[in-house]
């Protein structure tokens, strides 16, 4: 499918240089290749954090909201896929739609912010300025991160109960998807109410809501399958990832992971028909965004 940069990826480089670059990548591709980044802007800025890129980091949602409304809002997104598309970045991993208004969520700096229904109306917005521009967008983290710990460093645990996610967390993820969002990201959050033997992103519970009750038909995506939450599932998580619902997986630990996905399609535990339902999805992808035409 792709890649991800990380801020390591943009050290030591210019503009110009990532740039050629990311074209030498595409050039010895056999396909049009998804290239994304996490910019979302305030405390996760992989590239307008690096003065070689930007003189000034993008500023939070919340920030830019409380400078100039919703136009503000738009003109900062719209800022945001300019740049990342000059350098040849396709798909920006944002926007982040999780529902928080209080600041002592470990996930709160990152979202709008706002109660469900305002974050409903930022996520759609944002969304539909992304599909304006011609970038990628990748909704976070469903199905809602809540009040919950860092999932980076460790197991978590979220015991809510369904009704809270129905009334509250599901409705940002809805709008988005009702406004055409490409690609929603799930957690690694153990769910409780929906499945309380695995994470989100393993579990094939938590993907039927998603596809079933929220009518998704774009591509569910991994958060990252090296982060902390995951590992007791060792080298095993992303066949686990792909056989639970996911179409795309995200790694650091590719050459492991990589070979025990090879390795479960060869073997079959990987159905071929899941594996030509990812693909599908994820093709799809290149196209809606203009990177590839059959």
């Amino acid at each position: 499918a792709g890649f991800i940069l990380f801020g390591r990826d943009f050290e030591n480089r210019t503009p110009e240089t990532l740039k050629a670059f990311l074209s030498e990548c595409q050039a010895a591709a056999a396909l049009p290749l998804l290239i994304g980044v996490d910019e979302e802007g305030g405390t996760v800025t992989r590239v307008s954090g690096r003065e070689a890129f930007r003189a000034e980091k993008f500023r939070s949602p919340q920030a830019v909201y409380a400078a100039g409304g919703w136009e503000e809002l738009a003109r900062d997104t719209s800022a945001k896929d300019k740049l990342l598309l000059s350098l040849g970045i396709n798909v920006n991993l944002s926007p982040v739609v999780d529902v928080s208004s209080n600041s002592s969520d470990f996930i709160y700096a990152r979202s709008f912010g706002q109660d469900a229904v305002q974050t409903a109306q930022y996520a759609a917005a944002v969304v539909r300025q992304m599909n304006e521009d011609g970038i990628g967008s990748v909704l976070k983290h469903f199905p809602g991160y809540g009040n919950n710990e860092d999932t980076h460093t460790g197991v978590v645990f979220d015991e809510r109960p369904l009704t809270v996610f129905r009334e509250s967390d599901f409705k940002p993820f809805a709008a988005a998807i009702q406004a055409g969002a490409d690609t929603v990201l799930v957690s690694h959050n153990v769910v409780l109410c929906m499945d309380d033997e695995y994470p989100a992103s393993l579990s094939p519970a938590v993907h039927r809501l998603l596809r079933e009750e929220l009518e998704f038909e774009g591509v569910a995506m991994t958060d990252d399958l090296a982060m902390g939450a995951v590992t007791q599932f060792g080298t095993q998580a992303p066949v686990m990832a792909i056989k639970a619902g996911s179409d795309l997986l995200i790694t650091s630990d590719l050459p492991k992971q990589y070979a025990t996905v090879l390795a479960a399609v060869e073997s079959g535990e990987i159905p071929a028909e899941r594996l030509d339902e990812a693909v599908g999805r994820v093709l799809r992808w290149k196209r809606s965004i203009g990177i590839w035409k059959p």
